[in-house]
């Protein structure tokens, strides 16, 4: 099986993983296009070292790189025409012109054409990315979706053909662990509670509704946060105003190998995002990876119930009704005041981790999705 994918979010090393083990599997040949930076506006991130072992990564600097709906590769059509894939996995969402380019470059010539998406909100799109849209969605063979409400949007749109739940990346499982392996969380009464943020600092992510809970937790208790974002400033005026400062510490942006470095010095780690609107500006939370990197360290999480994150979740946090601030408390209230609790999600969330989200388990149900479509494939069809 030839697999060719289209991916500029794996720049990043940490996401390729995901490529080692799908191309791992017998009878996969895996090639990758990807580019050689993403432009920020503020800064252009590279890519990334990684051993990238069994696949060949071809670097295409795409025209109008750092736009995220109207890049693609000018050279991609040739690509295609020399490797002659089965699949065609754009990594890309259907109305980025990416998606559409690269599924036009691929007609009369690859049997499986297949696009990933995350938009868990159903928007009427305008002009050209409406029309990117509704052509891709009429004319590919296949559909991964990165959460459910994001599969039940598409089927909303009139998509009606193969389509997959599957999240766009796993977990790193032995960088995200727990302390010597052990599912035990550290915390104990002779320090504070330690609850943690992992995100931007942007107001969607319910970090004023999480001041005004843990104004009420009773006890020692701590906050850190690691991210930038613009609402830093405004959330340290607010705990100054609710008199919380003292136990507040912004870590700032850190590295991605520092990230399970801090994520198993917390005793709990919280995300209470809200689904958001501001003018025509629409947000919801659409996977939370910060709560599986937790999970996977062995940290306790609490959430809030926007989106894909109460199945991110399932069984192993608590979970609370976004934007409500006493509910938020007694989760917080609860965690805090029950080691038992504590052990048990700490095993619950590392377990459930192993079991969906790391990144062999990810390139294998990537893979199922590449078998069953080609098993649909006529042998007129084939390359």
């Amino acid at each position: 099986m030839k697999v060719l994918m289209v991916s500029k979010a794996c720049y990043v090393a940490a996401y390729r993983r995901k490529l080692e083990y799908l191309a791992a599997i017998p009878g996969v040949d895996l090639t990758l296009v990807t580019p050689p930076y993403w432009d920020h506006g503020t800064h252009k991130a590279p890519l990334e070292p990684g051993n990238d072992r069994g696949y060949r990564v071809v670097v295409e600097n795409p025209a109008l790189n750092g736009n995220f709906h109207l890049h693609f590769y000018r050279g991609l059509p040739e690509l295609i025409r020399q490797v002659r894939p089965d699949i065609l996995h754009i990594d890309e969402e259907p109305y980025d012109f990416v998606t559409l380019h690269a599924l036009r470059a691929a007609r009369g010539i690859v049997p499986r054409v297949l696009f990933f998406t995350w938009q868990n909100i159903d928007r009427q799109f305008q002009p050209p990315f409406n029309w990117f849209e509704s052509r891709v969605l009429n004319s590919v063979h296949g559909a991964i979706s990165g959460n459910q409400e994001g599969a039940q949007v598409l089927r909303r749109k009139g998509y009606a053909r193969p389509l997959y739940v599957i999240p766009q990346f796993g977990v790193d499982t032995e960088r995200f662990q727990p302390v010597e392996g052990d599912t035990e969380p550290s915390f104990s009464e002779d320090r504070p509670f330690r609850i943690g943020f992992s995100g931007r600092l942007v107001e969607e992510k319910g970090l004023l509704v999480l001041l005004r809970a843990l104004r009420q937790l009773q006890g020692p208790w701590e906050l850190r946060l690691l991210g930038s974002g613009p609402l830093e400033p405004r959330l340290k005026r607010e705990a100054e105003e609710l008199g919380i400062a003292s136990r507040l510490s912004f870590r700032g942006a850190v590295g991605s190998e520092a990230v399970p470095v801090e994520l198993r010095q917390f005793d709990a780690l919280v995300n209470p995002s809200l689904t958001w609107q501001r003018g025509r500006s629409q947000w919801k939370e659409q996977f939370g990876r910060s709560f599986v990197e937790a999970m996977a360290c062995g940290v306790p999480v609490v959430g809030s119930d926007s989106g894909e994150i109460p199945n991110v979740i399932g069984d192993a946090g608590l979970v609370a009704p976004e934007g409500n601030v006493d509910e938020l408390h007694k989760a917080l209230e609860r965690l805090m005041g029950d080691p038992a609790l504590r052990r048990r999600l700490a095993k619950a969330g590392r377990e459930r981790v192993l079991q969906h989200y790391t990144q062999e388990r990810i390139a294998q149900q990537t893979y199922q999705c590449y078998r069953q479509l080609l098993d649909g494939v006529s042998p007129s069809e084939r390359p």
